[in-house]
């Protein structure tokens, strides 16, 4: 049974940092980053944690921006998709950049031991080496009137 405690719910924790320099000739250049720090919840089986009401409403629309998330990694691995579907779910607005955008992205995917959560840690694993075939082409962010002057 699931645990009452437990959040269940995405986090994203977004840091933009902007960086100004001034060069001898008095022009100015603005370069700006995005850190993208996401906890994302795991998929529910109801059968597993036999979640009711609200706990399984919440279960429902983890599971669907899940499968959302996973539309837009296949499509980013598979060349024969021309169409991203990132417009699926907010998750996948928000991580735009991050998947396949202009950024560098780390996946770190939490697994446990216990084979009572088999499935659940295959599944994870595959979804993580999927996630790993997206190609980035991440470029340096800088303000198009700068990029201009060069």
């Amino acid at each position: 049974k699931m645990n009452i405690e437990s959040s269940r719910s995405h986090s994203i924790f977004t840091i933009t940092i902007e960086r100004s320099e001034k060069y001898p000739d008095g022009s100015e250049h603005i370069r700006m980053g995005k850190l993208n720090l996401v906890d994302l919840a795991g998929s529910e089986r109801q059968s597993k944690t036999q979640a009711t009401g609200e706990r399984l409403k919440e279960a429902t629309k983890i599971n669907l921006s899940l499968s959302a998330l996973g539309n837009v990694i296949s499509a980013l691995v598979e060349s024969k998709h021309a169409h991203v579907p990132y417009r699926d779910s907010r998750l996948t607005r928000i991580l735009q950049d991050s998947l396949g955008g202009n950024t560098k992205t780390v996946m770190v995917a939490n697994c446990g031991p216990a084979d009572y959560n088999y499935d659940e840690t295959l599944s994870t694993l595959r979804y993580a080496n999927r996630a790993k075939n997206i190609k980035n082409k991440p470029k340096i962010n800088e303000d198009p009137k700068d990029a201009m002057l060069r």
